[in-house]
C-alpha cells in the first residue's frame, strides 16, 4: 500500500512542479511582453529620419515575436492535451523554454538605446526637369566648381529663367562626383523671402547634421541667439570640405552673419547662390555667370513640346505659333506655362485672339524686369474659365496661401476648397471631389500648378506663387501671406488691414498672441493658423472684430483650451482642429448653425463638445479622438445632412440600429465598436451603398492601421471590415456590408472553419487572417457545394498568417452522391497574392485539382514561410490518386512571377512527384531552409530544341552549395542556363 501510497504523492508532487513551471513561464511570457510593448512604444517616439533601428533590436523583436506567436501557442496546447506520460517530455521542454524566455528578456535592457545614427549620407538626390539651353551655363558653372581660383559663384537670371533647374542638375552631379572631388556634404537650401537668418542657419545645421550628428547635439539651437548659432555653425562647418547651393536668394547678408566659412583654396569648400539680383551677387563678391533666355529654335521646341505636335497639321498657325513664341522672350517657365494654356485649341481664330490679349499683356514691359514674366504668366492665369460653374482662378489664387515650394496633397487642397466654398454645392461630396480633381487637372494641364511625388501632391513654381500673391496683394477681397516663415510672433495689427479676405499663417512657430489683440478684418473670412505648435493660447478678443470668418484652421497648434468668442462666429462653415492634441475644452458649439465641418481628428478631447447636435447643417464630423470617453446616445442620428463620419470608438448603443436610417446621407464612415453584437446592429441596418466608402473596426485596435490616412478623399482605401480580438462563437452570427472588398479578422480564437465564404461577396478582393486558433480549414467544400462560392471567384488577395491549427487551405469532401471530388472551376481564378506564414499543421498549400479549371490561373504571387509541417506545395487531395498516376502532370501558372519559400523544414516537394510546373513569367525564386527538397520541376521555354532565356532574374538560396548541385531538374539545361542568376547563403 505504502508505495502505491508514494507513488501517487510522487505523481501529485511532478504534476504541481510542472503546473508551478508552467504558471512561471507564463508569467516570464506575459513580462517579455510587457518589455517588447515598452520597447515597440519607445521607436514610436523616435522621428528622427536620421535614425534607425539597431540590428540587434531587430533580432531581438523577432525573437520575441517566435516566443509569442508560436512557440508559446504550440506549448499552452500540448499543455491542455498533456497525459501523465508526455507530462516528463513538455516538463523539460517548459523548464528549457523559461531559460530562453529570461534570456531573451535580459537581452531587451538595451541601456545604449534601440536606435543609431543612420550612415553618413553626403546629400539627397533632387527631382529634376529635362535642360533647355542651360547647357553652356551649366558647362561654365561647372568649370568655376572644378577650378581653384573662385569660391563662390552667382547664377542670376529673371525669374522663370531656369537658374534653379540648371542648379538641380548640378546639385546630382555634385552627388556623384563628391568622393572625387573630395567634398564631404553638399547640400542644397532654398532661402526664404523676405531672409529669415534663424531659418537659413537652421537648414544649413540639419543638412550637415546628415553626416555630422555628434556636433548637432552640442548645439542646442532653441537655446542659441543669431550670433551663438553662427559662431557654432562656423565652427561645425570649418571640419567639413562641402558644397553649398543657396537657391533664390533676395536679400544681401553677409556668410559670417549665417556662420558659413569663407570658401578658398586651402579648404576647397564652393558657394553657388541663385539670385534674380547681379547686385546681391556681387555685394557678396560671386563670380556671376548669367542665364540668359533661350533662342528663337529652342524656345519653339519647348512650345511645340508643352502645346502638342499636332498643332503643326494646321497650316495656317505656323505663323502664329512663331509670333507667339517671340513674345514669350526666351523665357522657360513662360514657354511652359503659356502653352499649357493653348493646348487642345485647334481653331486658328481663338489663336489669333491669344496671341492680341498675350501682346496686349506685355506691352510697354521694361526687359529684365520683374513685369517681363508677371505679365507673361498673368496671360495664362486670365485664359482660365472664370465663371460661376467653373471657379478655376479662385481655386488657383488659393494655393499661394501655403508656403513656399510646399507640396500639397491634392485631396486636401480639394477638401479645402469644398469647405470654402469655391467647389459649388453638389448632390454629395463625392461629386464635390469629382469636380475638384477636374478643376485641378486643369490647373496642372495648363501648367500652373505641377504634379509631385507620384501625382498624389501638387506644387505652385516660386515664380507662378509670387504672380498670384500678386494678383491678390492690393484691392479688396486681398491676402495676407506669411506660411512657412518662422514668425515667432503674430503680425501687428496695422498689418492687418480691413479689406483681407484671407490670411495664412501656417507653418510659422508663433507662440504667444498679445491679451488685448483684436484685429478689425470685418471682410476676413479666411484664417489659417494650421501648424504653429507652440500656440498655447489664443485671447477671446482675438476674433471679436472677425464678423464673417467661415473658415477657421487651427490644425496641429498647442491650443488647450479654444475661446469662448469662438461660438459667436456665427458664419463659421468650417472649423479644423485636426492633431490638437493637447486640446481639453472647447465650449458649446449650439450657436454655430453654420457650422459644415468640424474636424477634431487626433484632438485631446475627453468628451465632445456641448451642442453638436444642434449643428443642423453639418455635413462633415471627424470624432478620431483617442481619449474621448463619454458617448453621444441619441445625438449623432441628429446630424441629417452627415456626409462624412469618424469616431474613434462607438460605445454600446451610441449608434443603435434605429439611429442607422437617420444617417442615410452617410457617403463615408470609420469607427471601431467595442462589442460584436453592436457592430452586427449598426451592419444590419445599412442601406445598400450607403455608406459608399466604410472602415469598420470591431474589438480591439488593429496596430497595424494606427496612423492610416482617414479621409474622405482616399480613394485607394477599400471598404473595410477588421474583426480584432472579438469574443466570437460558434452561434455568434456575423453580418457584413454588401460591398465589402476588405476583411480581416486577427486574434479571434473562438471563430473556427470560416463559414463567412458561403457568403455572396462579389465584391470582396482581399482577406486576411491572423493569429486564430480555431481555424481548422479556410474552404471547406463538397460537390454539391463548390458552385455557390462565388467569393472565392473574386478574391484577389489572401493572407493566412499564425494559424497554429490550419490544416487545409482547400478541402474538398467526399459524397455517397459524388464520390469523385469536384471543385468549381473558377474558384481562385482572380487571386493574384498568397501569402501563408506561421501555420506549422498545414501540410498541403492546394490540391491539384484546383488547377484544373481556372484556378490560379492570376496569381503573381506565392509566399510560404516557416510552416514547419508543410510538405508539399500542390499536391492531390488524395494520395492514393496520385498514385495511379504515370503520365506526366503538367501545372500550368502563366502569371506567376514570384516564389518564396522560406523555413519549410520538412518541404518535400513542390508539386506531384510526375508534375511539371510551365511559369512562363516567374522571374524570381526564393527558397530558405528547404533542404528536403529534391527535385525542382521548372519547366523552361525550348527554342530549337534548347532553353531559351527565362523570365527568371533573381534566385536566392539559403541552403548550401551542395544542395543546389544536388537538385534534380526536369531537364538539365535548365539549371544551366539558370545558374549566372543564382545567389546563395551558406550556412555554417
Amino acid at each position: 500500500m505504502e508505495p502505491i501510497i508514494g507513488l501517487a504523492i510522487g505523481e501529485a508532487d511532478r504534476r504541481i512542479n510542472f503546473q508551478n513551471d508552467v504558471d512561471d513561464l507564463r508569467k516570464r511570457v506575459a513580462d517579455l511582453k510587457r518589455r517588447r510593448n515598452d520597447r515597440v512604444a519607445e521607436l514610436l517616439t523616435v522621428d528622427d529620419l536620421e535614425k534607425q533601428v539597431k540590428e540587434e533590436a531587430q533580432g531581438w523583436l523577432e525573437d520575441v515575436r517566435k516566443v509569442i506567436e508560436i512557440e508559446m501557442p504550440d506549448i499552452e496546447e500540448q499543455v491542455q492535451n498533456v497525459s501523465s506520460w508526455s507530462r516528463g517530455n513538455l516538463g523539460r521542454r517548459v523548464r528549457q523554454k523559461i531559460q530562453d524566455v529570461k534570456e531573451i528578456y535580459d537581452r531587451g535592457s538595451f541601456p545604449e538605446g534601440l536606435v543609431i545614427e543612420r550612415p553618413p549620407t553626403i546629400g539627397i538626390t533632387l527631382p529634376t526637369e529635362n535642360m533647355v539651353g542651360e547647357v553652356d551655363v551649366k558647362e561654365k558653372i561647372w568649370e568655376y566648381l572644378m577650378g581653384h581660383e573662385v569660391g563662390i559663384i552667382g547664377v542670376c537670371g529673371i525669374g522663370g529663367v531656369g537658374k534653379t533647374t540648371v542648379m538641380k542638375h548640378i546639385h546630382n552631379e555634385l552627388l556623384n562626383k563628391a568622393k572625387v572631388m573630395g567634398f564631404k556634404k553638399v547640400v542644397w537650401v532654398t532661402v526664404s523671402h523676405p531672409l529669415n537668418v534663424f531659418r537659413l542657419q537652421d537648414d544649413i545645421a540639419r543638412a550637415m547634421k546628415k553626416s555630422h550628428s555628434d556636433w548637432w547635439d552640442k548645439l542646442r539651437w532653441d537655446e542659441l541667439d543669431e550670433l551663438s548659432r553662427a559662431a557654432r555653425l562656423m565652427e561645425a562647418m570649418k571640419e567639413v570640405k562641402y558644397a553649398l547651393i543657396l537657391d533664390d536668394v533676395w536679400d544681401k547678408f553677409t556668410l559670417d552673419r549665417i556662420g558659413i566659412p569663407e570658401p578658398t583654396v586651402e579648404n576647397g569648400c564652393k558657394i553657388v547662390i541663385t539670385s534674380r539680383s547681379i547686385e546681391l551677387c556681387n555685394y557678396l563678391r560671386c563670380q556671376v555667370v548669367k542665364v540668359p533666355p533661350l533662342p528663337e529654335q529652342e524656345s519653339l521646341n519647348l512650345f511645340l513640346d508643352k502645346v502638342g505636335q499636332d498643332v503643326l497639321r494646321i497650316a495656317e498657325l505656323e505663323e502664329i505659333l512663331k509670333l507667339m513664341v517671340a513674345e514669350c522672350a526666351g523665357l522657360p517657365l513662360a514657354i511652359v506655362v503659356i502653352a499649357g494654356s493653348m493646348r487642345g485649341v485647334e481653331d486658328i481664330c481663338e489663336w489669333r485672339n491669344a496671341l492680341r490679349e498675350l501682346r496686349q499683356c506685355v506691352v510697354d514691359t521694361e526687359k529684365d524686369s520683374e513685369d517681363e514674366i508677371f505679365n507673361r504668366l498673368k496671360f495664362s492665369y486670365d485664359r482660365l474659365p472664370k465663371n460661376s460653374s467653373s471657379q478655376d482662378q479662385e481655386c488657383f489664387l488659393y494655393c499661394s496661401l501655403y508656403p513656399e515650394d510646399w507640396m500639397i496633397r491634392r485631396q486636401d487642397l480639394i477638401e479645402a476648397w469644398i469647405c470654402e466654398g469655391i467647389v459649388e454645392k453638389l448632390r454629395s461630396r463625392r461629386e464635390m471631389h469629382d469636380k475638384g480633381n477636374a478643376i485641378l487637372n486643369r490647373l496642372l494641364n495648363c501648367c500652373l500648378l505641377e504634379e509631385a511625388y507620384d501625382k498624389a501632391y501638387v506644387k505652385m513654381h516660386d515664380v507662378v506663387r509670387d504672380m498670384a500673391l500678386r494678383i491678390k496683394s492690393t484691392g479688396p477681397g486681398g491676402f495676407m501671406v506669411k506660411a512657412g516663415m518662422r514668425l515667432t510672433e503674430i503680425p501687428d495689427e496695422d498689418e492687418w488691414n480691413g479689406d483681407l479676405n484671407k490670411v495664412s499663417l501656417m507653418k510659422n512657430e508663433i507662440s504667444y498672441i498679445l491679451q488685448n489683440m483684436s484685429p478689425k478684418c470685418l471682410m476676413l473670412s479666411t484664417l489659417i493658423l494650421e501648424g504653429n505648435y507652440r500656440l498655447r493660447e489664443i485671447s477671446e478678443c482675438f476674433f471679436a472684430n472677425m464678423p464673417q470668418l467661415k473658415f477657421l484652421d487651427l490644425s496641429r497648434t498647442g491650443i488647450e483650451v479654444l475661446p469662448n468668442s469662438t461660438c459667436n462666429l456665427e458664419y463659421l462653415t468650417a472649423l479644423i482642429l485636426q492633431g490638437c492634441n493637447r486640446l481639453k475644452r472647447m465650449p458649446s458649439l449650439s450657436k454655430l448653425k453654420a457650422l459644415k465641418k468640424l474636424d477634431l481628428d487626433g484632438a485631446g478631447l475627453r468628451e465632445a463638445p456641448e451642442g453638436i447636435e444642434m449643428l443642423e447643417n453639418l455635413e462633415y464630423l471627424d470624432l478620431f479622438c483617442p481619449d474621448l470617453r463619454v458617448p453621444l446616445r441619441g445625438k449623432i442620428s441628429k446630424l441629417f445632412r452627415l456626409q462624412y463620419l469618424c469616431k474613434h470608438r462607438i460605445f454600446p448603443n451610441e449608434i443603435g440600429g434605429e439611429e442607422v436610417p437617420g444617417l442615410k446621407m452617410v457617403e463615408w464612415f470609420e469607427g471601431r465598436f467595442d462589442w460584436l453584437k453592436d457592430y452586427n446592429n449598426f451592419a444590419s441596418k445599412l442601406n445598400p451603398g450607403r455608406p459608399s466608402h466604410f472602415i469598420i473596426e470591431v474589438g480591439g485596435i488593429d496596430k497595424d492601421r494606427e496612423g492610416h490616412f482617414r479621409k474622405f478623399n482616399n480613394n485607394d482605401l477599400p471598404n473595410q471590415v477588421i474583426l480584432s480580438r472579438c469574443e466570437i462563437g460558434e452561434e455568434d452570427e456575423l453580418v457584413f456590408p454588401d460591398d465589402l472588398q476588405d476583411l480581416r479578422i486577427q486574434h479571434c480564437n473562438g471563430v473556427g472553419d470560416i463559414s463567412i465564404f458561403q457568403k455572396d461577396f462579389t465584391q470582396l478582393r482581399t482577406c486576411a487572417l491572423k493569429d486564430c486558433r480555431g481555424i481548422g480549414c479556410v474552404v471547406s467544400l463538397s460537390s454539391s457545394s463548390s458552385t455557390s462560392l462565388t467569393v472565392m471567384n473574386n478574391l484577389e488577395v489572401l493572407t493566412l498568417k499564425g494559424l497554429p491549427n490550419l490544416r487545409n487551405v482547400v478541402k474538398v469532401k467526399k459524397t455517397t452522391a459524388s464520390p469523385a471530388p469536384t471543385i468549381c472551376p473558377l474558384m481562385f481564378s482572380n487571386l493574384e497574392e498568397l501569402r501563408v506564414c506561421d501555420c506549422s499543421k498545414l501540410k498541403k498549400l492546394f490540391p491539384y485539382e484546383l488547377l484544373q479549371g481556372q484556378g490560379l490561373q492570376n496569381l503573381e504571387l506565392i509566399e510560404v514561410k516557416r510552416c514547419w509541417g508543410m510538405e508539399e506545395i500542390i499536391g492531390w487531395e488524395e494520395e492514393e490518386e496520385g498514385n495511379q498516376t504515370t503520365t506526366p502532370i503538367l501545372i500550368t501558372l502563366p502569371k506567376l512571377r514570384i516564389l518564396k519559400l522560406q523555413s519549410l523544414l520538412e518541404l518535400k516537394r513542390i508539386c506531384p512527384e510526375r508534375g511539371v510546373m510551365v511559369c512562363e513569367s516567374l522571374n524570381s525564386i526564393d527558397m530558405h531552409l528547404c533542404s528536403k527538397v529534391k527535385r525542382i520541376p521548372l519547366c523552361l521555354g525550348r527554342e530549337n530544341t534548347q532553353p531559351s532565356l527565362p523570365a527568371v532574374k533573381s534566385i536566392y538560396i539559403e541552403n548550401s552549395k551542395e544542395w543546389w548541385d544536388s537538385l534534380e531538374w526536369e531537364n538539365p539545361d535548365d539549371k544551366i542556363v539558370l545558374q549566372p542568376f543564382l545567389k546563395y547563403d551558406e550556412f555554417g
